[in-house]
């Protein structure tokens, strides 16, 4: 059997990172280990289900140009909650930005937003 274990997300400073997804969106803060100087193995969750997200910080000039635009402006990662409107509602509370209003969609409840960085997310309530 396969499982999707960790995904990364390139971003510009660790602790600001951190912050925003373990403050703002929710996430559990599941690993920082100083590798170097310069490199941290930052690991957050949504929950204990699904995959994780390692926290890249940008090395090199192609990569700080990568930051937010992993996905070439689509919606790239996909947030399952079982509480539509208390996750909104709590993310608009924190100054997350939403790209649209909610929408009811065959499959469930559904509203983009951006993260920190401008990276695009479903939050989705499935039926």
């Amino acid at each position: 059997m396969n499982t999707l274990g960790m995904i990364a997300l390139v971003i510009d400073d660790y602790d600001v990172a951190i912050s925003h997804y373990v403050n703002d969106l929710g996430f559990t803060l599941i690993e920082d280990t100083v590798l170097s100087p310069e490199k941290r193995w930052v690991v957050v969750a949504p929950s204990s289900q699904g995959a994780r997200i390692l926290l890249a910080k940008a090395a090199n000039e192609a990569q700080v140009a990568a930051i937010g635009n992993s996905t070439g402006g689509r919606v790239g990662f996909f947030m399952y909650t079982t509480n539509f409107n208390e996750t909104y509602e709590g993310y608009k509370s924190k100054g997350i930005e939403f790209v649209e209003t909610p929408r009811q969609e065959a499959y469930g409840q559904v509203v983009v937003f951006k993260d920190k960085y401008g990276n695009k997310w479903d939050l989705i309530e499935q039926k």
